[in-house]
């Protein structure tokens, strides 16, 4: 098959099944999923559908039933968007949540794709539709159709909606004020969003800034019944401080950033951070963002503001403006070019604004996170054993996917792995060792390690150390897409989900990575934040504890089950 062919028959398998994995995509074509990922990034390019967490979607591959609803679904499109995207961002795996038959919330559709095992209980018939494509557990409570014909109402779905109990119900309303909570025009929408919201453990809306300040028919639910409020960055200013000055955690999301707003508590001074993530695409840091986002709220006083870098230089220069303009008072900058580092740093210090450096260090800023060398050595000191336990020592290639955006400091990891593996094996000759670019990504390694295979094509020892564990990863995906992982033997470095679900695999030859708990970053992160801020003494450096994680102790540090840890 081509890979034409191949393209053209994934966009008719999303036609026939919309929810399908990025690893049954990969099983069906016979091919790795990094070349999947490829495939699917190049027809993102083309405008042919949308990346969503585990997969993608056709665009506007859903067919509305109802034509007013598909009308109402276009007013304010884009704010919808950047709101549905944060709330569906909260939803895990396994989880069970109410969806109302709002726009907004419908919204969120696409963005839950890539999820797995979720239970959805609606009134929604267009957002019931399209999640049952997606193959979640859909359950469509009873009642009578509205005129619309988009949702059902009456009081037969508050007696389903009575005996259920749902970790987090997402609503929206055609009308919102602090005093007043959430209305709606329609009485019979009213009432089952009403039992919606008793049935649920914590609610949470999504109001996009048209509808603040409108008060309609019917209340169907005060402020304090909900936990937090998603908006989007039109929202006028009064409004933010009035929600401010409650108890509602608010979240005002733009087309790229995100500013998360805790309640004010006249004891606590709040503070303002700005954090400037490396990149939504890779799953290390998404889980800094998540870890981040937790901690702030947990404090009590942290208004967090958070971006994209999207692993590009010139972006986080353009993150930069944007935090500085938003009046931070501190930034986490976690960004991949060595180059634009004084940049950057130069911008932040004529703003007088204090930075912490996340694992790529800047000159000035307080560095945090990994210890280099020491993760790598470990991951060396590993790999050199199962060499000598396996393979009695001997090796054909040693191949090394490296990253040198990020400069000197963060290289020593490779260094680190390569001293590592000598210390046990003996030197390693130059002439052995064969350099290959990683692009800080599965996409770029498994690119480039695919093509190092076929021109290694008699080589049948070959041992791979990797700057992270998405290089891992695309390591791991071309040696199966060549039929030979028999061939090779990897070690990672981050101890990320996607490679802890491939070291639980029994024959897998990921033999294992250095962890360096990106979930627990936050917390730690903003206690340096604070006590900088509070003009407390902080190391220049605040490194983190590292271990390498096997088959033998990954249920020790992660006892979570495979099921959890998506690709």
């Amino acid at each position: 098959m081509t890979v034409f062919e191949r393209r053209q028959r994934i966009q008719d398998l999303l036609r026939d099944q919309p929810g399908i994995k990025v690893t049954d995509l990969a099983q069906r074509l016979h091919v790795s999923a990094g070349t999947i990922r490829n495939d699917l990034s190049a027809l993102e390019r083309e405008g042919v559908l949308r990346r969503v967490r585990g997969g993608a979607v056709l665009r506007q591959n859903h067919r509305f039933v109802s034509p007013s609803f598909a009308a109402r679904a276009q007013l304010n499109a884009d704010a919808k968007e950047w709101i549905a995207r944060r709330a569906a961002d909260m939803v895990k795996d396994g989880d069970s949540i109410l969806m109302d038959a709002s726009t907004t919330v419908f919204a969120m559709v696409p963005n839950l794709e890539g999820l797995r095992n979720l239970t959805v209980v609606t009134n929604g018939i267009e957002i019931a539709l399209a999640l049952a494509r997606y193959g979640h557990s859909v359950i469509l409570i009873g009642g009578m159709v509205h005129a619309d014909g988009a949702s059902v109402i009456g009081h037969l779905g508050g007696k389903i909606l009575r005996d259920l109990h749902i970790k987090t119900a997402f609503t929206s309303c055609s009308g919102f004020s602090v005093d007043v909570g959430l209305t709606e025009i329609d009485i019979q929408e009213e009432q089952v969003k009403r039992q919606m919201i008793t049935s649920a453990e914590q609610v949470i809306a999504l109001i996009d800034s048209s509808k603040f300040g409108k008060v309609d028919f019917t209340s169907f639910a005060s402020l304090d019944q909900i936990a937090h409020v998603l908006t989007d960055s039109r929202l006028d200013p009064q409004f933010i401080d009035q929600l401010h000055q409650t108890h509602v955690v608010l979240t005002i999301c733009g087309e790229q950033t995100a500013s998360r707003f805790t309640p004010w508590h006249e004891a606590n001074d709040h503070i303002k951070i700005g954090f400037a993530n490396l990149g939504e695409s890779m799953p290390f840091a998404v889980d800094v963002r998540h870890g981040l986002e937790q901690a702030a709220q947990e404090a009590s006083n942290v208004d967090l503001i958070v971006a994209d870098n999207q692993l590009d230089g010139g972006v986080a220069l353009q993150v930069a403006d944007r935090l500085i303009a938003k009046g931070v008072d501190l930034v986490i900058e976690y960004q991949i070019d060595e180059k634009v580092g004084g940049l950057l740093m130069d911008k932040f210090k004529r703003a007088h604004i204090p930075v912490i450096a996340v694992d790529i260090p800047m000159i000035g800023a307080t560095y945090f996170g990994v210890d280099h060398y020491r993760a790598g050595h470990m991951a060396g000191v590993a790999l050199g054993r199962w060499l000598v336990e396996q393979w009695d020592g001997a090796f054909d290639r040693l191949i090394i996917l490296e990253e040198k955006r990020p400069g000197a400091l963060p290289a020593t990891r490779i260094q680190g792995q390569l001293d590592g593996l000598q210390e046990v094996m003996g030197e390693v000759s130059t002439s052995q060792i064969l350099y290959l670019d990683s692009g800080n990504t599965t996409e770029i390694s498994q690119a480039n390690m695919l093509q190092a295979l076929q021109e290694l094509s008699t080589a049948r020892r070959l041992a791979v150390i990797s700057f992270n564990d998405d290089a891992a990863f695309g390591a791991i995906g071309a040696a199966r897409e060549l039929g030979r992982e028999g061939d090779v033997v990897i070690v990672g470095q981050g101890a990320d989900r996607i490679v802890r679900k491939e070291i639980r695999h029994p024959e897998s030859r990921v033999i294992g990575s250095t962890a360096y708990w990106p979930e627990q970053y936050g917390a730690k992160l903003i206690q340096v934040a604070t006590k900088i801020l509070n003009g407390e003494p902080v190391p220049p450096a605040v490194y983190n504890e590292h271990i390498f994680i096997t088959q033998d102790n990954i249920d020790k540090f992660y006892p979570e089950s495979s099921a959890t840890e998506g690709v």
